[in-house]
């Protein structure tokens, strides 16, 4: 149900004449199990035209850096080689410097019968989609490819778990399906343009060195980008940990989790791939999937319900009021220790689990799941205010996680003051938003291992 997933964003019509039906890849990076995609190829099947994909990298993104930059780059060789078999042109254009032009869409358009681009509701794609539109002469099509039930399917803001799960399973089974092979019925024999990049494994470290960009955020070697890297996760996620995953997700040292975050997050990889794949999987092996399903499904999607209904990702004006209201009560509550950014940033605080988490944001790009939300809560914690511990949390994870900047990280990040949850009992500073404590960490995990591997890891560099 392909219609389910589109908007249309202008009133343009159809141009006639044109060369080519063009797809704008903003955050679905892949080929395979790409609803935008397969909408633009069926476009230029309808018009007998050939399609043609772009994919651009600029400089000037928020947070761009050394380590975001290798990460999507790494995807590019991956894309192009899938397409042309396909018989589907490609471009890829990396902006290096700021000086450089910025129109390059903008080039491609004319001889373009539509656009069909990314529908994401966070971050430059969001921003694009929303300006982009009306400066085009061509239709403008936002194709939702990160959902399993589309996001336009839910028709309000859900405000939790509870509220939004019965809705989704109604719908699954609708959605649940095997996305339809990409076929076109032309193949895509223009000459490219001189502006495209050429990106191969061997060049992109000079690639990376040359773009202005912040190069103190160091590429990640554990994590390298592209579809068949994420392929080749899926896989070993369904053969040594899926079986694992129930009774050992939130224990960090068993490293029982997917790791699949960053790939989701730069559409390396489709989540309707990932959850058939675990179904699948658990079937024939006699596994309890449901677990992971839930926070694949549920979860996720809740977080991508409340960024399509914001206005302001980044903003307490999201909380519910019971939230807002027991934090502007203890606003003037003491803190003590209180941090700088720059503290936290530097990981230079009193307690070893907070200061190991951060390390491994800083070096690893990510930090387990449930130990990031006590890494959210203490923040809140050692800041002079709740407005200031939401900018820390936002910044750090924004720079620094491969999976920044995504629904997922917001909704998580303004969990820690009370969105999608409940109130609990009343203390200081919290207010009756809920509280994570160290000695709770130690009951409930392996804290003395998890540091003792932090710190080992930081010895080998």
């Amino acid at each position: 149900m392909v219609e389910d997933r589109v908007r249309c964003l202008n009133q343009a019509l159809f141009r006639s004449g044109a060369k080519y039906v063009l797809y704008w890849s903003q955050m679905n990076r892949r080929v395979s199990w790409n609803h935008a995609l397969l909408y633009a190829a069926e476009l230029a099947n309808r018009a007998r035209l050939p399609l043609l994909v772009y994919e651009g990298l600029t400089c000037s993104y928020p947070y761009a850096s050394g380590r975001l930059h290798t990460f999507i780059l790494e995807g590019v060789p991956d894309t192009e080689q899938h397409l042309r078999r396909l018989g589907i042109g490609y471009v890829f254009h990396l902006r290096r410097k700021w000086s450089d032009p910025d129109d390059i869409l903008y080039r491609l358009t004319p001889d373009a019968a539509a656009l069909v681009t990314d529908d994401y509701p966070t971050f430059i794609a969001r921003r694009h989609n929303a300006g982009v539109p009306s400066k085009l002469s061509i239709p403008y099509y936002a194709v939702d490819s990160s959902c399993i039930v589309p996001m336009s399917r839910m028709e309000k803001r859900e405000y939790a778990a509870y509220t939004i799960r019965p809705k989704i399973r109604k719908l699954l089974a609708q959605y649940l399906t095997t996305a339809p092979p990409l076929r076109v019925r032309q193949e895509f024999n223009h000459p490219l343009p001189d502006f495209r990049t050429n990106v191969t494994s061997a060049n992109i470290a000079e690639l990376v060195a040359s773009s202005e960009i912040d190069h103190s955020v160091r590429p990640v070697p554990a994590f390298r980008g592209g579809s068949v890297e994420a392929q080749r996760r899926l896989k070993k996620f369904l053969r040594k940990n899926l079986s694992r995953y129930s009774s050992f997700h939130n224990q960090p040292n068993a490293q029982a989790t997917s790791l699949l975050s960053a790939y989701l997050h730069f559409g390396h990889l489709s989540s309707l791939d990932v959850a058939l794949a675990v179904q699948n999987y658990a079937q024939a092996h006699k596994l309890m999937a449901d677990e992971f399903l839930e926070e694949l499904i549920v979860r996720r999607e809740l977080a991508f319900n409340f960024a399509r209904f914001s206005d302001n990702v980044e903003s307490f004006d999201n909380l519910p009021r019971w939230a807002q209201a027991t934090l502007k009560k203890h606003a003037r509550n003491k803190r003590d220790p209180v941090y700088s950014p720059d503290q936290f940033k530097q990981a230079r605080t009193h307690d070893p689990l907070w200061n190991a988490a951060q390390k491994e944001l800083l070096r690893r790009g990510k930090i387990h799941g449930y130990y990031r939300m006590y890494w959210g809560k203490k923040i809140i914690e050692w800041s002079p205010t709740p407005e200031q511990a939401l900018k820390t949390m936002i910044y750090l994870n924004d720079r620094y996680a491969l999976d920044g900047r995504d629904p997922n990280g917001y909704a998580n990040i303004l969990w820690c003051f009370g969105l999608h949850d409940r109130p609990w009992v009343e203390r200081p500073i919290f207010g009756q938003v809920r509280y994570m404590s160290y000695q709770g960490m130690r009951r409930k995990t392996d804290v003395d291992g998890y540091i003792r591997g932090i710190e080992c890891e930081g010895e080998r560099e």
